[in-house]
């Protein structure tokens, strides 16, 4: 038994010894040269191709998830048509994608539906209102593609309460939506000052602002846009003030499922040619002219008349240009939605260009 034990032993030993000698005579040169070949095949880049871009061409029409009712950024005027900055984006993109800016199907959804819709198809896109958190970003199965706009959260008052600053709340009912960075916020406002409330959950934002027009609630906390809006709707808007505190940072902007990186990268260059093109003076009205008098190679790019960048994500030379024409550069679009030519009369503060006078916080990556 131990000799036949020795012999294999012997005959694995000779095998090992075999084996080493052909590695070192050239099989050596076999594993160099296949390592050599995948790191080749990992340094080539992907191809350029969307699932959801090809879908979206197929049927014809851009699915784009919007706030079911919010003055300013998405709602239906007298004829149904859908108006506000949310919806203006949506048209861009149609119009990026499709060459139509009316090729776009709205999708009204609820703060509990938003994610459940972008997962499942529902929608291609979601413009509406989102702020880009951590929690979100990981674990909801979704992609934040920018920011086009920067908010924060406040608390709307009745004047006649008198109050300066929401440190003077505690004990105050404060009414907030239910399932939104909104409801985690004032949570750790009062908890972190040591401060006591009541908080009126509610299940969208037109429940918080009819909680709160009927006094069952002291305040109304929501991002400060969303509170301007909602005052416009009150019986006596001049009776209600929104406090001067700030209490968190809710940067918002287009949501899209994980797991495209092509769409992504298309619903961001979107946003970031309206945004340019602000930065560059193109408007609606000019960009047809520009796109063949403009010597300005940054203008050229961005209008098509020079480079392919669109045909490199599947879309036409003039996928920007069309997007610009549709609803205008991101200052047209803010100013007629949000700013002196709409109710809400908002000032550009943080949304203002980067390079205005003061700055703020919109800056558009490089289209080159």
């Amino acid at each position: 038994m131990r000799s036949e034990v020795v012999r294999r032993a012997a005959a694995t030993g000779v095998i090992l010894v075999l084996g080493l000698l052909a590695a070192a005579c050239g099989g050596g040169d076999r594993e160099a040269e296949a390592e050599t070949t995948t790191v080749v095949a990992a340094t080539e880049a992907p191809e350029f191709a969307s699932p959801t871009l090809q879908a979206i061409k197929r049927r014809g029409r851009l699915n784009c998830g919007v706030h079911e009712g919010l003055v300013g950024f998405a709602y239906t005027d007298n004829r149904g048509e859908w108006r506000g900055f949310d919806a203006d984006f949506c048209r861009a993109l149609a119009a990026a994608v499709l060459g139509n800016p009316n090729a776009v199907r709205f999708v009204p959804l609820t703060s509990s539906q938003r994610f459940d819709a972008l997962r499942g198809g529902r929608v291609d896109v979601l413009w509406r209102a989102t702020s880009w958190t951590m929690s979100r970003d990981v674990s909801e199965g979704i992609r934040f593609a920018g920011v086009n706009y920067y908010d924060g959260q406040g608390f709307l008052v009745r004047r006649s309460l008198d109050l300066a600053s929401a440190q003077e709340l505690n004990g105050a009912r404060v009414c907030v939506q239910r399932e939104t960075t909104s409801e985690l916020n004032v949570a750790d406002f009062f908890r972190a000052r040591g401060l006591e409330y009541s908080p009126v959950v509610t299940a969208n934002e037109e429940a918080a602002r009819t909680a709160y027009a009927r006094e069952e609630c002291d305040a109304f906390s929501a991002d400060i846009s969303a509170l301007a809006a909602a005052r416009t709707l009150l019986s006596n808007p001049e009776q209600h003030a929104i406090l001067p505190d700030v209490i968190s940072k809710e940067p918002l902007g287009p949501v899209v499922k994980r797991g495209d990186e092509s769409w992504t990268s298309i619903v961001r260059w979107t946003l970031n040619a309206l945004v340019l093109a602000e930065e560059l003076g193109v408007t609606a009205e000019t960009a047809d002219q520009l796109a063949e008098d403009s010597r300005d190679p940054q203008i050229r790019r961005l209008l098509g008349a020079e480079g392919d960048l669109g045909p490199t994500m599947g879309l036409s030379r003039e996928w920007a240009k069309n997007a610009i024409e549709a609803s205008g550069n991101y200052g047209e679009i803010f100013t007629r939605n949000l700013g002196p030519d709409s109710s809400l009369d908002l000032a550009r503060g943080l949304n203002a260009q980067w390079n205005a006078r003061p700055g703020g916080l919109i800056y558009a990556l490089p289209i080159r």
